[in-house]
This record gives C-alpha cells, structure tokens and sequence, in this order.
C-alpha cells in the first residue's frame, strides 16, 4: 500500500514553531525588565528611511532634504512649487502608505492658506528629523526610527487588554 505525501506528513509529530504551545517568545530591546514589547516605525519613519541614497543604513540630512524635494515633485506634477491638502492627502498615500499619516497638512501649512508648499514640507520634514536624530550627529539610522513601547496589554497576548471576567489586575481593587 502506497501512502501519500501528504498522508505520511500528517502521521508526524508537529515540529513547527507555530505548531508547539506555550508562551509566545519574549521580545525584549537590549534593557532589563522588558518582558514583552511592541516594536514600532512612525509611516514618517518608513518614508525617511527610503531616503537613504547611498544604501549606508543611515539618512543624512542632506539625503532627507533631496528625498523631501524628490517626493513633492512626483506629485507637484505641474512643476508650481505647491500643492493643496488633497494632493498632500495623495502625497502621504504614496509615500507614508496613507493619506490620514501624520504630519497632517495643517501642521505643514505653516501659513494656513490652504497650500503646502516644498519650502513648508522641507521645514516639516527637517523638524521631524531632528526628533528622531536621537545621538544629534545630522543622520538617522534604522534604530533611531525605530520605536519601542511596552506591551498595551501586560504581556497578555491574545485578550484585546482586557482581563478575563471575575478575574483583575494586581492594581485594581
């Protein structure tokens, strides 16, 4: 009698990861005590990041600077140095993955008329850089894009953050 492939596979003991129970695996960043975390890039981050002309792993300031210019003209298609929040909204689709990512046009429309122009989305971008050049040496690198917060939940995967029914959090009373 001839078993299938798939047959015999079915016949074994599950070895993947995915398949054995328990704890999910600890993730830490490097600090003692930090049991579980969640691991984060701000769209801005990732867009910041595509910057990165030279493939060295690190954003220069001048690198943001030619990638800010570079971006505005793929959607300033007319060449007018501006755009309006529509077109912004286009903007942060193509380039952060989603027209509501912030910085939001209102906060790059430095002089509210209603129109971003390259000078103000220079200025908003550069501003955002300089929070994230955490070490303040005029580049940024992957792990200063990155960030880091503690698990929502207390590490309890699986519960929305929520505690089982009857059951309560060591703080609460």
């Amino acid at each position: 009698m001839r078993l299938s492939a798939l047959a015999i596979l079915a016949l074994l003991p599950p070895t993947s990861a995915l398949a054995q129970q328990g704890d999910p695996p600890r993730i830490t960043n490097g600090s003692a005590g930090a049991d579980r975390a969640t691991v984060m890039v701000e769209p801005v981050g990732m867009m910041i990041a595509t910057f990165d002309s030279d493939g060295d792993g690190r954003v220069s300031q001048a690198e943001s600077k030619a990638g800010v210019a570079r971006s505005f003209a793929a959607i300033d298609t007319g060449n007018s140095g501006r755009m309006g929040y529509i077109a912004y909204a286009d903007w942060c689709s193509r380039w952060m993955g989603d027209p509501d990512a912030l910085p939001s046009p209102f906060s790059v429309d430095t002089d509210g008329d209603n129109i971003i122009t390259l000078d103000e989305m220079q200025a908003a971008i550069a501003h955002i850089f300089a929070r994230f050049d955490t070490d303040k040496d005029g580049a940024v690198t992957r792990k200063e894009l990155l960030t880091i917060h503690a698990s929502p939940n207390g590490g309890r995967f699986g519960q929305g953050g929520r505690t089982p029914r009857g059951q309560r959090d060591a703080g609460q009373q």
